[in-house]
Order: structure tokens, then C-alpha cells, then sequence
């Protein structure tokens, strides 16, 4: 499961979104997710779900993809669900057993927020971390966060710091899972027994993981030192961002797709 994790994994393409201003999809992905979370009713979820799925297809990346980043947060979207259904009291009861109660607004909010969780999770990947690297990530935000620079706020070095840490956890998450396979051939439990033979399973992974991030970490810095890296002062890029005519349009006709849903859900109130 670990491996599935999409977080910070770029999928190599030529597609609309790939080709797209990171600034643009930044943008965007703000906007959609206010969108999604000004949706109570279903039927502004299903055209929210249908917003993803169009997003999906122009971005041509394989729908195995996709599921991969969803994979990790089965189990908070199931938590998110029993969390809801056991304490909204809404509606028509339908279930009552000593202190437990359910009902249908309770099971309808349940399913809402997992499926609010799922579109969430799916656009954060299809708009930024599959279709976009993590150095036009970081070029992105520190475009978009540059006034900021005028009150002193280090905005070069914030951008850098989150543009190491995407582009480090693929590596840490291969790193987790051979030091996993590692200990589990020397006997290590994972899946198997109570709680602390798992925790102590886990102590055995975390300490070589802990020792292995500082030792990357050191290397980078001597690294960035060697190449005389004294932050964003007066440095030049070599692939400055620059929106095209179709980053516009493309940006507006998104944006119109973003505000489908709440549109619709007002509609159909």
C-alpha cells in the first residue's frame, strides 16, 4: 500500500493540463476545492464527480493512476463515513440499538463528506501532483506568493523548502518500503499479531528511515552549498513562467467548469 502513495510523483505526458501555466492550476485547484466545499446536496456532488472525471480525461493519464492516489485514504474516507453516521441525528431513524442511533440525514452526510473527500483527493492529483513537477510547483507559488516579498516574508526559500519536500517523497516512500521488506525478512511483524508486536515492527523501520532522511538531507545541503546557493537574491531561472493565450482561455473555461457544480446545486434546490 505505501507504494501506491502519488504524492509528489509526476506522470510524464503531453496533455492539456500538462502543458498548462502551474500558476494556472494552482488556481484553480483553490477554486475547486471551494467549490466542492460549498456542496451539501448529492446532485451537486455527482456534478463534481463529473467536473473530476472531464479533468480526468484531459489530462490522458491512466485511470490506474488516478486510483493510486486514492488508495492510501480508504481508510479515512471509512473513518470520515462511521464518524458521520454514528453522530448526525438528522432525518428519519432508521436504526436504534442502546446509544447507537441512525439515520438517513446521518447515512446522506456520511456519504457526502467521503465522496467530498474523494473528489478533493483525486483533483489535488489530476491538477497538481501528476501533471506538474515539483520545480514548477515551487516556480508557481513563488510567483503567486511574490508581493508577499515586499513585507519581507521569505517567499524564494518557502517555495524551495516545499519543492524538496515533494520531489523527497517518492524517494523516502522506496526507502520505507525496502527497509520494510528488509526487517520483515529478518522477522519483523507488520500485519500480524496485537498492537505492540506491530509498534515494535514499526520502531524497527522508523529508526533507519530517521537515520536515512538526515543523511539525504546533509548531502543536499553540502550539495547546495558546493553550488554556492545563498537563497533567491538576485537569481534568474532558466525557464521563467510565462502565460500563453491558452493558459487564458483554457484558465477561464476551467473556471466556469469549477463553478458547474455549486451552479447546478442551486438550480436543482
Amino acid at each position: 500500500m505505501i507504494k501506491d502513495l502519488s504524492i509528489g510523483r509526476y506522470y510524464r505526458g503531453d496533455s492539456v493540463l500538462h502543458s498548462l501555466d502551474p500558476r494556472v492550476k494552482v488556481i484553480l485547484f483553490v477554486v475547486y476545492m471551494v467549490s466542492v466545499f460549498l456542496l451539501t446536496k448529492p446532485i451537486g456532488l455527482l456534478f463534481s464527480f463529473a467536473v473530476a472525471t472531464t479533468l480526468a480525461l484531459l489530462s490522458k493519464i491512466p485511470f490506474r493512476e488516478i486510483i493510486k492516489s486514492v488508495r492510501p485514504i480508504v481508510f479515512l474516507m471509512i473513518f470520515i463515513f462511521v464518524i458521520n453516521l454514528f453522530t448526525i441525528q438528522e432525518g428519519e431513524e432508521l436504526f436504534r440499538f442502546w446509544v447507537i442511533v441512525i439515520t438517513s440525514g446521518g447515512i446522506l452526510r456520511a456519504c457526502l463528506m467521503s465522496f467530498r473527500l474523494f473528489l478533493l483527493i483525486v483533483s489535488t492529483g489530476i491538477l497538481l501532483t501528476l501533471t506538474t513537477t515539483p520545480l514548477k510547483m515551487s516556480d508557481a507559488l513563488e510567483s503567486l506568493f511574490g508581493p508577499l516579498k515586499k513585507i519581507r516574508v521569505p517567499v524564494h526559500e518557502m517555495a524551495m523548502m516545499m519543492s524538496i519536500a515533494l520531489r523527497f517523497i517518492p524517494t523516502l516512500v522506496e526507502e520505507t518500503d525496502k527497509i520494510m521488506k528488509a526487517q520483515a525478512s529478518r522477522g519483523a511483524e507488520y500485519d500480524t499479531g496485537n498492537i505492540i508486536v506491530r509498534a515494535k515492527g514499526y520502531v524497527s523501520v522508523l529508526v533507519p528511515l530517521f537515520v536515512s532522511s538526515f543523511k539525504r538531507a546533509e548531502e543536499l545541503a553540502v550539495a547546495m552549498d558546493a553550488r554556492c546557493y545563498r537563497g533567491g537574491e538576485g537569481r534568474t531561472k532558466l525557464h521563467p513562467l510565462k502565460m500563453r493565450i491558452s493558459d487564458y482561455v483554457w484558465f477561464f473555461v476551467l473556471l466556469i467548469l469549477a463553478f458547474i457544480p455549486v451552479l447546478a446545486e442551486w438550480i436543482f434546490r
